[in-house]
């Protein structure tokens, strides 16, 4: 490895599995960045030769490989990243979104202009469907928000309110190393990992107004965030009860186990969910409201007046 790459300030980590016409779109727009003192770091989770024979023929000496033996999943790759990374900020990319030109430097400014010790960067990013653009988080949290209502509770019926979505995480290997991500986790890696990370001092978040990255969302592909189950996340929440407020907790129950349940035809967790979200949530009216919605709406509806509203808005 050259001596240049040895002292880059900034590793770009991105997990991969079986995607490598994905990927290079992903590893095009890191190694197009407008700040150049970088290493961009691939994990191929597990057996995928076509993948690393791809990546062999990239010419650039930023580029490192690195292949694990055994498939361990997203949230271990992107640790296995974090090890091997040689910055003293890491930045988290996909192999299924990419980034604008001037993403990491953007987030290198920012980062330079907090006092925090930990500082947390993410931006707002374009959603892109095969309807239209969405551009998510549509509000910025408020003073003194507490996190976790802020990725969860909603003042409004359509997805994409506030969010921190991995492909724009930009943090010091430090904090990374000192709380990796839940090795084994299939869903909701970077809710689990932020809102762990948020219980630690000197940690601060900050999300860039502009668009950094672009997530490709409702494509007709499988992925693990859309054969996972209901009960999975039902289980995570309650794990992670600790973190949450009550208000988020029952937020989450609506807006994320239930449309789960009810695309599953789960009927039997319909009484289940609406027990759990008063027992140890706090709900507010929008939430039994949305509740409903989410059993009684059809998804492909719901989409359908979510792009309908976006598109008058311009």
């Amino acid at each position: 490895m050259s001596a240049e790459l040895t002292e880059s300030l900034v590793s770009v980590v991105i997990p991969t599995c079986n995607r490598p016409e994905l990927l290079h779109r992903a590893l095009r727009s890191a190694l197009s960045q407008t700040f150049r003192d970088f290493e961009v770091i691939v994990v191929v989770d597990g057996p995928d030769q076509a993948t690393i024979d791809s990546l062999r023929r990239v010419n650039d000496s930023r580029l490192e490989i690195v292949q694990i033996p055994e498939r361990v999943g997203g949230a271990e790759a992107r640790n296995v990243g974090v090890r091997e990374a040689k910055g003293e900020w890491v930045a988290f990319l996909d192999d299924d979104d990419e980034w604008f030109p001037e993403k990491l430097e953007r987030q290198i400014a920012a980062a330079n202009c907090l006092s925090a010790h930990y500082p947390v960067i993410a931006s707002r990013f374009i959603a892109r469907a095969p309807c239209c653009d969405y551009l998510w988080p549509r509000r910025l949290p408020a003073h003194s928000e507490p996190l976790s209502e802020y990725l969860f509770v909603r003042k409004s019926l359509f997805f994409g309110e506030g969010l921190l979505q991995t492909s724009t995480i930009f943090a010091k290997r430090e904090l990374l190393l000192k709380v990796p991500f839940t090795s084994g986790l299939k869903k909701h890696q970077d809710w689990d990992w932020v809102l762990r990370v948020a219980q630690l001092d000197g940690v601060s978040f900050e999300i860039i107004p502009e668009p950094l990255a672009v997530w490709y969302i409702e494509e007709g592909r499988n992925t693990v965030s859309t054969e996972s189950t209901w009960r999975f996340s039902l289980d995570w929440i309650r794990n992670s009860r600790n973190l949450v407020t009550k208000k988020a907790y029952a937020a989450f129950i609506v807006t994320q186990v239930s449309p789960q349940a009810a695309r599953q035809s789960e009927w039997d967790a319909f009484g289940l969910l609406i027990r759990e979200m008063f027992r140890f949530g706090n709900p507010r009216a929008i939430d039994v409201l949305m509740y409903l919605s989410m059993w009684f709406i059809p998804q492909n509806f719901r989409r359908s007046v979510r792009a309908l509203f976006t598109r008058s808005r311009g």
